[in-house]
């Protein structure tokens, strides 16, 4: 792992000890209450999120995260570089036991997402790449031998049948109106459900070829995985505009959004 800058080795660092800790909460038990916007939060995301912090302090870089109290958009629009943490993706999924949660890191710079990190605290294994590094799949216990890392490829064509991704949550109305106008050009879609930032790993492995999201998240839902996305050809767009997502906005909350493997219209 030495190859890689400080930087992105701190954060990779932190992701495997924040899966750690959250794994010794899921194995032993732990609480959970809702926050004032009524999402979940365990003593698992607080936990992962104060370790994460103390990590990735170290390297100087102001933190944005879904745990951390964020600084006045007055301040925050200033910065260059920041990060974009969720220190455990997928409450919900992680309270139901499916072993559907993630740990999320991206790198922003510019309000562009440059390097992402997706941890699978269950799985212990580690997805990250990024911009001139390529992405790679790496379990917990050989990340420091980069010799036994996976290096994944640009994808060079979609599944037959098209695959999608999509949450475990039901369909939105906008969901199957997109599924309904895609089958047009493409008559047989396969489905495959999943919690989490953990869909990317589909996208990127090339199991999936599209995500579709028509229902709210927020920038540490997604950065990481536009990161790695984007790195292998892909893209992360608004379906309003078309363009790809930004970061570090005034409003933390993401537009509606389609993730390809192929920046291609389907």
């Amino acid at each position: 792992m030495n190859t890689l800058s400080f930087i992105y080795q701190k954060a990779i660092i932190a992701s495997i000890e924040a899966s750690k800790v959250i794994m010794e909460y899921y194995e032993k038990g732990f609480k959970s209450e809702f926050k004032n916007d009524g999402s979940p939060v365990t003593e698992a995301d607080l936990a992962s999120s104060e370790l994460l912090s103390q990590h990735l302090s170290q390297t100087n870089i102001p933190i944005l995260g879904e745990e951390t109290i964020h600084q006045n958009f007055e301040e925050r629009k200033n910065w260059e570089l920041n990060w974009c943490v969720d220190p455990l993706d997928g409450t919900k999924e992680y309270i139901k036991r499916n072993d559907q949660f993630a740990v999320n890191i991206a790198l922003i710079k510019n309000n562009k997402p440059i390097f992402g990190i997706i941890a699978s605290p269950t799985e212990k294994k580690i997805l990250f790449g990024g911009k001139d590094i390529g992405v790679h799949i790496s379990d917990f216990e050989t990340i420091n031998n980069r010799n036994t890392w996976n290096k994944l490829e640009h994808k060079k064509n979609y599944n037959s049948p098209l695959v999608m991704t999509t949450s475990n949550s039901p369909n939105s109305g906008a969901t199957v109106e997109f599924i309904e106008n895609l089958r047009i050009r493409h008559p047989e879609i396969d489905f495959l459900r999943k919690g989490s930032a953990l869909k990317f790993f589909d996208l990127a492995l090339g199991l999936a070829d599209i995500y579709p999201r028509f229902a709210p998240t927020m920038e540490w839902d997604i950065a990481a995985g536009q990161a790695i996305l984007e790195e292998l050809g892909g893209s992360v767009s608004s379906v309003i505009t078309g363009e790809s997502l930004t970061y570090n906005k005034e409003s933390l909350f993401n537009p509606h959004f389609v993730a390809r493997t192929k920046p291609l219209v389907l």
